[in-house]
């Protein structure tokens, strides 16, 4: 993700807070490239046409930043969360937006568009995608956050222990932990 290990998210939180507008810069800058790449092909095609992608991110950012005073630092990887829930809840909101007054949209089924899957759905499928969400969410919120990171963000472990504050083999340790509890959570809501 590109700043220095010194230069963490807790660190730029901070210094944004006291005015420091370097920092927001360094901020946007870190999480801009990563929410594009997450986002793209998320958008049902029906409503690509009202918002590109990139202004849904840039949108996100800056709800995020506005919101900044309200939000609570708790450990590495939870600001990516955070904005990774803000970017779902503008996304819906364009797509309820683009559904037409008094159309009802099931959110859940429409984040993902069929003609453009993101890598995560075409690696494991429609119903394995539902089984990997539903078996997240189970898991501690620490598990979660490491595993959105490596498997949804795609980051790789030295950005991980860059946002987490972790070595790089403890990164690499604790997400193959977190990956086994998450096969076995796939697997118990299989039988």
């Amino acid at each position: 993700m590109g700043a220095a290990p010194a230069d963490t998210t807790q660190e730029l939180l901070y210094r944004i807070r006291a005015g420091d507008d370097s920092a927001r810069e360094r901020l946007l800058a870190r999480y801009l490239p990563v929410l594009r790449r997450w986002a793209h092909g998320r958008l049902p095609s029906h409503s690509r046409d009202l918002a590109d992608t990139d202004d849904l991110v840039q949108a996100t950012l800056l709800r995020a930043l506005t919101r900044l005073e309200a939000f609570e630092y708790a450990g590495g990887g939870c600001f990516l969360g955070y904005l990774r829930h803000l970017l779902l809840n503008v996304m819906r909101n364009e797509i309820r937006r683009s559904g037409g007054h008094g159309t009802r949209v099931d959110l859940a089924d429409t984040l993902i568009d069929d003609t453009a899957r993101s890598p995560l759905e075409a690696a494991v499928g429609s119903e394995r995608l539902r089984r990997y969400e539903d078996a997240l969410a189970a898991l501690p919120r620490r598990s979660q956050e490491l595993l959105v990171m490596r498997i949804e963000f795609g980051l790789d472990y030295a950005d991980i222990a860059d946002e987490t504050g972790m070595r790089p083999d403890a990164a690499r340790m604790a997400i193959r932990r977190a990956a086994g509890e998450l096969a076995k959570a796939m697997s118990d809501d299989t039988a």
